[in-house]
């Protein structure tokens, strides 16, 4: 059944702008959820991996730690763990003679900004996609407004020009450009939510990379942390 209201009338009656408005909020809606459920997926995945860290610490050496990980292409506790040991052998494989400036370090030093440079890349990679929900949920309500206050303008100048307003003629156009503001929000509430939602989750994982961290920091120090035969 056709009817003269609603979002088909909405993008035939209307003009370009008002298109541009729309196709912007509705390619705004599927990158969000794009970058939603990736991200809910990766930091679901990311959680089941944390069991992983028990086997990795009661291994009787840190290369069968390291061989303990699962899904390594994808899993920050083997890359920081293995970064450390490659950060290892590169200081202790230096000629003092033909050492790097920043190889001036001490060990303790050198391994603690090695791990700490590992888990920062690591953080970065999870901020993937949040500055576009943030920017997302800052704008898409006003974008849906600036489509709403053109469609109400457009609406007031056909009526001037018919010189008629009455009810049956105002409903629909106005209506209709109020459908933009509805959309506006409905791009913005998921960004919003998901966008802090995704920024706890990391922050707790971040959280849990330093914790480990400092464990490995603690090891290469003084070999502590992993205990042969246990």
């Amino acid at each position: 059944m056709n009817t003269p209201f609603g979002l088909a009338n909405l993008w035939l009656e209307g003009d370009a702008i008002t298109r541009f408005v729309a196709l912007a909020l509705v390619a705004s809606s599927i990158v969000t959820w794009v970058i939603l459920l990736t991200r809910f997926w990766d930091l679901r995945h990311l959680r089941k991996l944390s069991p992983e860290l028990e086997k990795f610490w009661h291994a009787t050496s840190f290369e069968q730690g390291i061989q303990s990980f699962s899904d390594i292409s994808n899993n920050p506790y083997y890359q920081i763990a293995k970064a450390s040991m490659e950060s290892s052998h590169h200081h202790q494989s230096q000629a003092t003679n033909h050492r790097e400036l920043l190889q001036t370090l001490n060990y303790s030093e050198w391994m603690a900004r090695s791990i700490k440079n590992s888990i920062d890349g690591v953080a970065a990679k999870l901020q993937k996609g949040l500055t576009f929900l943030g920017s997302t949920g800052a704008t898409a309500p006003f974008i849906g407004l600036f489509g709403t206050v053109w469609g109400i303008y457009h609406a007031l100048i056909a009526i001037s020009t018919s010189g008629s307003a009455q009810i049956d003629q105002v409903a629909g156009p106005i209506g209709e450009a109020l459908i933009m503001t509805a959309l506006g929000l409905a791009v913005a509430i998921p960004a919003v939510l998901g966008f802090n939602a995704i920024n706890r989750a990391n922050k707790l994982l971040v959280t849990d990379l330093n914790r480990f961290g400092n464990d490995l920091l603690a090891y290469f120090v003084t070999g502590a942390r992993v205990h042969s035969g246990e």
